[in-house]
């Protein structure tokens, strides 16, 4: 560890109690996707602080700040914390508004990623990288409230559900080079996280029936209940069809199935998620899923609509992960570090994965918080670990690969290839974002 990487830990140990305010005020206030005004507010004054001018409103309610000038330096490394909480009304944590709550630990993220910036604003820190540093706080990591987004891109507002996509697509991401990510875990330790996840496409599935008297008429209603039902029996008989290298997941719930026991459900709304870790397997998860829907709708005559909304790419590992590694080592201090298995395929998802396909990512875990997350009894349990640690590590992380005329940024750059440009990935998600409409046919006792 040399001098600057020292100081580095020592001045995010001197401002320790004010990272720790930092991750408190975010879990204390939790806010939802495209709703996280007052987190972004808060990134937006802090960064303030430190001179620096931010860009507002980015995918709603995004924000970013250079370190240096925005045209200075070859190669630019993005920290990234999201702002977005999870619905979690039962958590003894929620909003009591809104049932929001930080169960996922994204406050820890905000909270490293900008606590990394007491030590990276350093003069002394400062003119030793080579290049530049962006603080980039991202909305909507979660993808629930389907139906709320799929207003928004109604309206015009946003295109895609995700914060990452949406950013991307708006060209927030333009001129970034390396991003460096974050996950806190229930856990009592620090470690890297370079695997693959799955990725997954967004559905929401209505059917229309008519409605009747239950007991007293049923011949004259039009189940759509009972579509939906029929569709996901359908879908159950698809498992055995998956491969298992492609860790499909297919799952959703029923999200309205009528409005009483003795009434014909003329409604009935399906939110689901179709996950693989590769493309080719969620195209094909993805056309079953369809299949089953229709034959829901076919066999009961209800109307349908089926609707597709892109949601995020399989997470892509890099080869080179020395910085982090490094950074990890050095500033996780006395806690231990863990190894990752690497051959381990994640089943959840995240959008950046969708990051992944553009630059090299490189992401770590620190521990800090109880229970699994998604969880409502999930809360911070070891504070200096969740955002204390995370800061040092994020910041480390920036140095390491921005020293030495950004030598491991390089590196890691020449051991990557995009796998899509832009323009492509813009292609690929508008490609997903589509409706079919089934009509009803229904047959009724004359």
């Amino acid at each position: 560890m040399n001098s600057t990487e020292q100081r580095i830990i020592q001045l995010i140990e001197e401002h320790k109690e004010e990272i720790i305010q930092i991750g408190r005020s975010i879990w204390q206030h939790p806010e939802l996707g495209y709703k996280e005004f007052r987190t972004s507010r808060l990134f937006c004054d802090f960064v303030k602080k430190f001179g620096l001018e931010s860009e507002q409103n980015l995918a709603i309610t995004g924000a970013k700040a250079y370190l240096k000038d925005k045209k200075e330096g070859d190669i630019t490394v993005s920290l990234i914390g999201e702002m977005d909480a999870l619905p979690m009304a039962d958590s003894p944590h929620a909003n009591p508004e809104t049932g929001a709550a930080h169960c996922c630990g994204h406050n820890a993220q905000m909270a490293g990623m900008m606590g990394a910036l007491f030590a990276l604003a350093d003069p002394q820190v400062r003119e030793a990288m080579d290049g530049n540093v962006v603080f980039f706080a991202v909305p909507s990591e979660e993808y629930v409230e389907m139906e709320f987004k799929h207003g928004l891109m109604q309206e015009g507002k946003i295109r895609y559900g995700g914060g990452k996509s949406e950013l991307i697509r708006i060209g927030a991401f333009d001129g970034i080079d390396i991003a460096v990510g974050h996950h806190i875990a229930p856990s009592v330790t620090a470690s890297i996280s370079n695997h693959k996840t799955n990725g997954f496409l967004s559905k929401i599935i209505r059917y229309q029936g008519l409605s009747s008297h239950a007991a007293d008429a049923p011949e004259r209603g039009v189940d759509a209940l009972n579509a939906a039902n029929l569709a996901l029996h359908a879908l159950q008989i698809q498992q055995e069809s998956y491969r298992d290298q492609d860790t499909v997941r297919v799952h959703g719930y029923i999200a309205n199935g009528g409005e009483a026991m003795n009434i014909i459900a003329d409604t009935a709304v399906m939110e689901y998620s179709v996950r693989a870790n590769n493309l080719p397997a969620i195209e094909d998860a993805n056309r079953k899923f369809d299949r089953s829907m229709r034959a829901g709708a076919v066999a009961t005559g209800c109307g349908a609509s089926i609707v597709t909304m892109p949601g995020y790419l399989p997470t892509i590992p890099v080869k080179d992960t020395r910085a982090i590694l490094e950074a990890i080592e050095e500033g996780a201090g006395t806690y231990p570090v863990t190894k990752e298995d690497p051959g381990i395929i994640s089943g959840g998802s995240t959008d950046f994965g969708d990051v992944s396909h553009l630059m090299p990512l490189l992401q770590f875990n620190t521990g800090g918080y109880s229970h699994e997350l998604h969880n409502k009894q999930t809360q911070p349990t070891d504070e200096y670990l969740a955002y204390v640690v995370t800061a040092k590590i994020f910041a480390l992380t920036a140095y390491k690969l921005l020293k030495n005329k950004a030598e491991y940024a390089k590196a890691l750059l020449k051991d990557f290839t995009p796998v899509m440009t832009k323009e492509e990935y813009i292609r690929y998600m508008d490609a997903h974002n589509v409706t079919e409409s089934i009509p009803m046919k229904p047959v009724i006792f004359p």
